[in-house]
């Protein structure tokens, strides 16, 4: 009852407009990634690079319901997805070899610590900044794929029975390591109770789609694989798990507040080998995204 006296006022028809617009880019390109990037890139270059700005529109129609609308913030939602697409079209031209540019990791930076630090949660009404999460990671597969087009990223959730074998075994390969190191540190607490069938399916689609895809795709499909390029496959597992470890520096903190939880980070850490390892088996998305769905679901169901 509590948490829907605290969902119903945010669903409100500028609110659903604004989230399937958000949800649409997202979904298109993992859906239907060939047909989705094709149309665009049969626009001229200018309309290309343009197309982003129109990421701005789901700020203007959450912000503008709630009378929290600011100049400021519109032209942040306009313009950076432009910027972001303009560098990566320049990294295109640069990177010949297309073994990474500077340009890829400055945008990788900002978006990383955009998302993790919270620089843009002040854009959006109370318990909405989700939608900042969203529309960032847009406009990083429109760089990325469409102007960038960067290969071997692996962003296809039409899933197939490899993807799941692969993304469970992973699951399994972590498991032991995960309650070894998390019960020693007090990290992880076992709870014995059945949340039922539905809680726990539903629980494991919103943790895929909201949490799993969109740090998988960062992490292994872009940061993972263009670090691969420069420096190996082993060099750039290791480093990408301990970059996503890093990651989880403040998770559980309120607003601004920071705390560097190392057990977060070191389990964070140890897991992303694994989302690692299950992403480059076939370089698909789609299989470490399942790993990581399994493991937070677990996490938050009976260990957390």
């Amino acid at each position: 009852m509590k948490l829907r006296l605290m969902i119903a006022p945010l669903i409100t028809a500028p609110n659903l407009i604004a989230a399937l617009l958000t949800l649409l880019p997202y979904l298109a390109v993992a859906s239907f990634p060939t047909e989705a990037i094709g149309l665009v890139q049969k626009l001229p270059l200018w309309a290309q690079l343009a197309c982003p700005t129109l990421l701005c529109i789901p700020y203007v129609l959450v912000t503008g319901a709630a009378g929290n609308f600011r100049w400021s913030w519109f032209a942040l939602y306009a313009l950076l997805p432009v910027a972001i697409s303009v560098l990566l079209w320049l990294a295109r031209r640069a990177d010949i070899s297309n073994r990474g540019d500077w340009r890829d990791f400055l945008v990788l930076a900002v978006l990383g610590l955009a998302v993790d630090l919270r620089w843009f949660q002040g854009a959006w009404p109370a318990r909405l900044d989700v939608f900042n999460k969203i529309l960032l990671l847009d406009a990083g597969i429109y760089a990325f794929l469409v102007i960038r087009q960067l290969d071997g990223v692996g962003f296809d959730l039409r899933l197939r029975l490899a993807d799941l074998g692969i993304g469970l075994r992973e699951a399994a390969f972590y498991t032991p390591f995960a309650l070894a190191i998390g019960l020693g540190l007090s990290f992880l607490h076992i709870h014995y109770l059945w949340p039922g069938a539905g809680a726990m399916a539903l629980a494991w689609i919103f943790t895929f789609f909201f949490v799993a895809v969109p740090e998988e795709l960062f992490f292994r499909g872009w940061l993972q694989n263009l670090l691969e390029r420069r420096m190996g496959r082993y060099p750039a597992l290791l480093l990408t798990a301990a970059l996503f470890g890093l990651a989880h520096f403040n998770k559980h903190t309120v607003g601004f507040k920071v705390h560097f939880n190392w057990r977060y980070v070191l389990m964070a850490a140890i897991a992303g080998v694994f989302y690692g390892r299950a992403w480059r088996a076939r370089r698909r998305v789609g299989a470490s995204a399942i790993t990581h769905a399994t493991v937070d679901s677990i996490w938050s169901l009976w260990l957390r």
